[in-house]
């Protein structure tokens, strides 16, 4: 089992055939099973083992989820493959944390910021680094579009600090908060920061986002039917919906592990989000090691894009609606962090060419996150 979990991690993204595999379709199936198990009360007989069941259920999700996201992405090519797995992951993240907002009342108005900010510190650094690694231990030097990179990694600088660093410094209200006004202009900034980087990836500029050549023989295989592709998307919703549908049912275990070791709660966001991420992690790092770093760095700078221009407009519409005051600004620790990622993300991509140095100081910072988010 393991280490079939292992091969299916170090493989270059799946070569496609006529039909679908069964385990492809068998895998949703089984997750959305554990869930009705789940909601019917089955868990509470079981105890540890179910847990374990529902473990095994969301690995299963995730790695049919990249699957069927390979599938569609074929089908319509690249780069509007690469948004595919990002926005459906991140709609349904949004709809994740609006949920969770509604059902908590005001005390989750942290929850936005909190799962963002731990978004893009997973992407940018834990997500990109490890694609710059393995790709460049395996290939040594890798290139990729430097026109491309560079406008998302200015737009995710902007909306970055827009929305995450520039409520701490704003006068109208105390805190780390935006005033009505001020929520409802940065919503609509960030959705046209994020709708014009769409706009520019997809058609103003699409030869920004093109890998320069085909890195390997299942590009030149012949697209999946109109048909396969089709099925493929319906099950990648399925696959997406259950793995986050899991991993909220996980979030009591996690919490009491986290609990029981000590750690501050904030690592329990870190962990949710990390699963969350897991479909487009996996996807970015077979694409790095397969050589096409460039759609690696689509699918890893897009989510982090989709993460925020999605995110803080949906729950700025609910802290309207409601009334509850959303808190946006991150402390002066995770602001340090943040910078520091931006620009070294900035320098590291600015050359065009990466090896494995840029890989392993990501890899570096983002372990400097995870260790000072548990010893702050």
């Amino acid at each position: 089992m393991f280490s079939t979990l292992f091969n299916l991690f170090r493989k270059p993204p799946l070569k496609l055939s006529a039909t679908l595999p069964a385990w492809s379709i068998a895998a949703p199936a089984l997750a959305w099973v554990l869930l009705a198990a789940s909601y019917f009360g089955l868990g509470q007989r079981l105890g540890v083992f179910f847990t374990l069941l529902l473990v095994l259920g969301l690995f299963a999700g995730v790695l049919a989820a990249v699957f069927h996201a390979e599938v569609v992405a074929h089908r319509v090519g690249e780069p509007y493959g690469t948004l595919v797995l990002a926005i459906a992951v991140t709609a349904i993240e949004v709809a994740l944390i609006v949920s969770l907002m509604i059902a908590g009342g005001p005390e989750t108005t942290g929850l936005a910021r909190d799962t963002v900010f731990a978004a893009v510190m997973i992407i940018l650094n834990g997500m990109v680094g490890l694609c710059l690694l393995a790709g460049g231990r395996k290939h040594g030097e890798q290139t990729f579009g430097l026109y491309g990179v560079s406008a998302a990694l200015a737009t995710l600088t902007a909306i970055s600090v827009l929305t995450m660093v520039l409520p701490n410094y704003t006068t109208t209200t105390a805190g780390p908060v935006y005033s009505n006004s001020q929520l409802a202009f940065i919503a609509i900034v960030s959705l046209v920061l994020y709708g014009t980087f769409v706009l520019v990836q997809t058609v103003r500029h699409r030869d920004y986002f093109l890998p320069e050549a085909a890195a390997d023989e299942g590009i030149h295989a012949a697209p999946p039917t109109g048909k396969m592709a089709a099925t493929s998307a319906a099950l990648l919703f399925a696959c997406l919906v259950s793995v986050v549908l899991l991993a909220k049912s996980l979030s009591p275990a996690v919490e009491a592990a986290v609990a029981a070791a000590g750690a501050p709660k904030a690592l329990v966001g870190i962990i949710i989000a990390a699963v969350v991420l897991l479909p487009e992690s996996i996807a970015a790092y077979q694409a790095a090691r397969a050589n096409r770093l460039q759609t690696s760095l689509n699918l890893a700078l897009g989510s982090a894009l989709a993460s925020i221009g999605l995110t803080i407009p949906a729950v700025a519409i609910v802290s309207l609606v409601t009334g509850w005051t959303l808190s946006l600004g991150i402390d002066i620790k995770s602001t340090v962090l943040l910078v520091l990622s931006i620009v070294v993300a900035t320098l590291s991509l600015g050359t065009g060419r990466t090896t494995v140095m840029q890989g392993t100081v990501h890899l570096v910072i983002f372990a400097v996150y995870l260790f000072t988010t548990i010893v702050p």
